[in-house]
């Protein structure tokens, strides 16, 4: 057990320290690359039959590729020891996590805003959200990099996390493995409604728990910087259900009440209220608010988490301890 908390916390360090290396080197980058070969095959013209190709898809990469990684840990250890156990885990959850990539990410966007280079910033926007940013303003490029800040604490960190905390590494890839093909395939367009629902569907119930934990420790976090957590908590119990997603209204709506700002998606959602502009600095603000949130998920959820599941046997159980 104290090898997997050990490994957890080496592998956030690590993404701390490192970020992701290049996608040609990236596990995960990887995975998306299958994914995009498989997802031109599901389509028949059949809306039924894309839907059971779509599901059958997905789970069976998830279950296959969740049992791999769990058979290699299991074989680490038997073969090499509780080290190598401990590295492996560490190294499948550094390729799961996104703690450093979200903060490039966010001021790529800032540094561009800094330069005067509103289109700049809309351009590396572009490829962290899903929504057209030709034509937004500052105030709206400023507010998505939040709410993705706000979400990816979920998507990034959280959930692989969490998961992590539950199955070992092969809980963190299995996360993974559904955000991408989520991300991927999960949209309502016409192409990809019936090869992605399943897709959708495991992403909303994945996230289920790792969104409401996060934007209990997000409100924690908040106070812990001097941000408004009672306006934290005050948002989130107020704006969480005003995304069509049942899941990312909670960790942006506490972001939102924390910063004092109004999150909006034009002719979708806004969270929060218009207290103060969206800043740069706010933008910083959001990445301690994840930062200070991954330390506390650490802290007060997977190290206490881990040792009750030890306790119980289940760590033993899993990895074929006699």
């Amino acid at each position: 057990m104290i090898t997997l908390i050990a490994a957890l916390a080496g592998g956030l360090a690590l993404d701390w320290a490192f970020g992701d290396p290049p996608n040609r080197y990236h596990p995960v980058a990887w995975l998306g690359r299958l994914v995009g070969y498989f997802v031109p095959r599901l389509k028949s013209g059949s809306a039924t039959v894309e839907r059971a190709k779509g599901a059958a898809f997905a789970l069976l990469l998830v279950g296959l590729l969740a049992l791999a990684v769990h058979f290699a840990a299991v074989a680490s250890l038997h073969l090499a020891g509780l080290f190598t156990l401990g590295a492996f885990s560490a190294i499948i959850l550094k390729v799961t996590v996104a703690v450093r990539g979200m903060e490039k990410h966010a001021m790529a966007i800032t540094g561009c805003l800094e330069r005067g280079d509103l289109p700049g910033a809309r351009q590396n926007l572009s490829m962290i959200v899903r929504r057209k940013t030709d034509d937004l303003d500052e105030q709206h490029v400023l507010s998505a990099t939040i709410e993705c800040v706000g979400e990816s604490t979920v998507d990034g960190i959280a959930g692989p996390v969490f998961y992590y905390s539950l199955f070992g590494p092969a809980g963190a890839f299995a996360y993974r493995v559904i955000n991408t093909l989520d991300s991927m395939v999960g949209y309502k367009d016409e192409y990809y409604s019936n090869i992605g629902w399943m897709s959708a569907r495991l992403d909303t119930l994945a996230n289920y728990i790792p969104a409401r934990i996060t934007a209990s420790l997000m409100v924690v976090s908040a106070k812990i910087i001097g941000a408004d957590w009672k306006n934290s908590a005050r948002m989130l119990q107020r704006d969480h259900a005003k995304t069509f997603s049942p899941n990312a209204g909670y960790p942006m709506a506490t972001m939102a009440g924390a910063l004092r700002v109004r999150l909006e998606k034009i002719g979708h959602y806004a969270l929060g209220d218009s207290q103060e502009p969206a800043t740069i600095e706010k933008c910083r603000q959001a990445v301690s608010i994840m930062k200070l949130t991954t330390v506390l998920l650490f802290a007060a959820f997977s190290t206490p988490a881990m040792s009750v599941l030890y306790l119980a046997g289940w760590w033993r159980l899993l990895l074929g301890i006699p």
